[in-house]
């Protein structure tokens, strides 16, 4: 099995291929992402195939450069909120964005965020604006 979770005091491992994987999501390790103010717990990642399912912490006016979804993307928000220009999505809501969408996205108050991805996103750099 390539699905795994990483950064796990005691990893799956030894387990066999059938067995359920319990997360002491509590004892993973806050990581850092390319995006300041944006740090992420990852839960189940394939590697292979690009799947992610993470807990995300957007801290208050953490921003997510322009990017594409280049599968389906979804977002449960636990608390807080983020934003878009197509609106808001707040606590014990969920948003989900169809493959080849595109926007940047931003937190001014700050969220927790349970995403799940198909294949990473597809980021594009800033837009010089002088």
């Amino acid at each position: 099995m390539s699905a795994t979770t990483p950064d796990l005091p005691s990893p799956h491992a030894a387990l066999s291929a059938l067995a359920s994987r319990f997360v002491d999501v509590e004892s993973l390790p806050w990581r850092d992402t390319p995006s300041p103010l944006i740090r992420m717990k990852v839960l189940l990642e394939e590697p292979s195939t690009g799947l992610l399912t993470a807990l995300f912490h957007w801290a208050p006016g953490a921003v997510l450069g322009d990017h594409e979804h280049v599968r389906i993307e979804q977002s449960y928000i636990l608390e807080g909120a983020i934003e878009d220009d197509e609106g808001e999505c707040t606590a014990g809501n969920f948003v989900w964005r169809p493959a080849g969408s595109r926007h940047a996205a931003r937190s001014p108050k700050g969220a927790l965020v349970l995403a799940f991805f198909l294949a990473p996103n597809r980021f594009f750099p800033a837009k010089d604006k002088t």
